[in-house]
């Protein structure tokens, strides 16, 4: 089944329901044209989000391609790999896809060939450090740059109550509290990381455009990876869109350009793992 698109930007023009997916893409890809970064979200394991990230990239041909997915020490390899000619298996190992705990490479490898000019940069945090951030906080993980990032910056109690919030529903109720501030500081850091690649490849790639490849929760303008961007260089244009599995509460929302609702795959439930055996 393929998706409805929704537009509920407050910004960019509505965007409506098209008649099949590649034209709903080159809607949003149309929408998203004039920004220096694009942000495509997805839920990493339906097939129908990477459909529709693969057929956008093809209609914008970005001179850079982001993924949250790829630590950064894999980049040259993979440029190397892809301007030799490499497949996508080699391309798999190289990146050791197969232990990195993400879905089929399959699902990703048609992003990439979508644009085989651009130069593919790493966005992904090294699990030691995303830990490490959770128990010391973002800002002293991050480093040097953290203040351009903002992260130097306690969050307002309000604004830290919210995103608190949203780990807890993001992991099924099933941590305890007193993780929850952890889990807000390494989203902090990913999403800070994700905009520090994305910035680096717009210089690299002399001035995009960029398109980033993240889960939906890095493409919220209000508290992922766009509201870090803005924090750190602010007449940067951003286009965020959401992918998601059920229409959003509130289409007034400006969290996100544009949101693409696409059904399920079938999978297990995601929330078994938080409950506990009996419970």
């Amino acid at each position: 089944m393929r998706r409805v698109l929704l537009a509920v930007s407050l910004v960019v023009p509505a965007i409506g329901a098209a008649s099949d997916g590649v034209a709903q893409s080159a809607e949003i890809a149309e929408a998203a044209r004039s920004a220096e970064i694009v942000v495509l979200g997805e839920i990493h394991d339906n097939p129908d989000h990477h459909r529709t990230q693969a057929e956008i990239v093809a209609a914008l041909q970005p001179a850079a391609l982001v993924f949250e997915m790829i630590p950064q020490q894999f980049e040259d390899e993979v440029n190397r790999l892809r301007a030799a000619g490499a497949s996508r298996e080699q391309i798999a190992e190289a990146l050791d896809w197969h232990d990195s705990g993400w879905p089929d490479f399959d699902m990703y490898a048609p992003i990439m060939e979508a644009a085989p000019e651009a130069r593919i940069f790493g966005g992904g945090q090294p699990t030691a450090e995303v830990r490490r951030a959770m128990l010391e906080g973002a800002a002293g993980v991050f480093g040097p740059d953290a203040e351009k990032y903002g992260l130097d910056q306690p969050l307002p109690p309000e604004e830290m109550a919210a995103r608190e919030d949203l780990m807890r529903a993001a992991h099924c109720g099933g941590v305890p509290a007193e993780m929850l501030p952890g889990l807000v500081e390494a989203q902090r850091f990913r999403d800070a990381g994700l905009a520090d690649a994305a910035l680096w490849a717009r210089t690299m790639a002399g001035g995009g455009p960029v398109v980033v490849i993240a889960g939906t929760g890095h493409a919220d303008k209000h508290r992922g990876m766009p509201a870090l961007v803005a924090v750190a260089e602010p007449d940067v244009r951003v286009f965020a869109l959401a992918q998601v599995e059920s229409a959003p509460d509130d289409a007034e929302d400006d969290a996100f350009d544009a949101v693409a609702v696409a059904a399920p795959p079938d999978r297990d439930d995601p929330c078994a793992a938080f409950v506990a055996p009996g419970g």
